[in-house]
């Protein structure tokens, strides 16, 4: 398990990075700042994570959880799997289309979807590690409210359980290897290039980018999995209540590069 991973090194060289800079000190300080890294670089993984059991409203980045669902319906057969719903799925990941989400929450109901998180198979929510992902409202004006059950927040993540969520299908264990594939088809190739995926863009154009994000006010979410050449190979989250949350984002993830990247590449960069 991914939280059997966690690296002592790793976690202090994160944490004392990050708190270098005042701004950051401070949003993590009054957890209005959560990070979560997996480097998958090794022989073995290494997880290290800042506030990553805190809870946060997340915006769009559950419609991850919407995707698990769906896709867990067609393995069950309880929702017919039909090219309208795979270009849903598409735009609801790809775009973050709150049409194509509230479509594919009424195919499966919002009971199925926060069953799937809490199904202990996965963990997805777990009370006993701060929460996690949750969808308790469409992504629509109209329809009624759940809020999670420890905070009260309709669409809801931690740092550390959407690490999971593309950790275990990486590995290939969401339902099965082949809805995995499926799953992260749908996740690959983002067309929103900002947040993290902009300095991909510029760090390692030709790195396979698996991501979903969420903005919603002073609320930023990101999430992405990177498969480049060399050592550049892992999965960032983060988390941020901030009206600077965007550029936030965007100047956390050479910071992070920096501590994972081997000597001979200094600067993060891949030449």
């Amino acid at each position: 398990m991914l939280y059997e991973t966690r690296d002592p090194a790793l976690q202090r060289h994160l944490v004392a990075r990050l708190n270098q800079n005042p701004e950051w000190r401070l949003l993590i300080r009054n957890q209005k700042m959560a990070l979560a890294l997996v480097d998958m670089s090794g022989p073995k993984p290494r997880f290290a994570s800042v506030n990553g059991n805190h809870m946060m409203y997340a915006a769009s980045l559950p419609k991850i959880a919407i995707l698990l669902t769906v896709y867990t319906a067609f393995e069950e057969g309880t929702l017919k799997e039909t090219d309208t719903i795979h270009a849903d799925l598409a735009a609801m990941i790809r775009v973050s289309s709150n049409e194509a989400a509230t479509r594919l929450i009424d195919s499966v109901g919002m009971k199925k979807i926060q069953a799937t998180m809490k199904d202990p198979k996965y963990g997805f929510y777990d009370e006993m590690r701060g929460g996690g992902l949750w969808v308790g409202k469409r992504y629509a004006r109209s329809g009624a409210r759940v809020g999670d059950p420890m905070h009260d927040i309709s669409h809801g993540a931690t740092a550390t359980q959407v690490s999971r969520f593309f950790y275990l299908l990486r590995q290939g264990n969401l339902i099965n290897a082949r809805r995995s594939a499926q799953m992260l088809g749908d996740l690959v190739d983002p067309h929103l290039h900002h947040k993290f995926v902009s300095q991909i863009l510029l760090r390692a154009p030709n790195a396979r980018v698996y991501r979903k994000s969420g903005t919603w006010n002073q609320w930023h979410a990101d999430a992405i999995m990177v498969e480049g050449a060399a050592w550049r190979n892992y999965i960032l989250v983060g988390l941020v209540e901030s009206t600077n949350g965007e550029r936030i984002l965007r100047d956390v993830l050479p910071v992070v590069e920096e501590l994972i990247a081997p000597p001979e590449y200094p600067d993060g960069v891949d030449y």
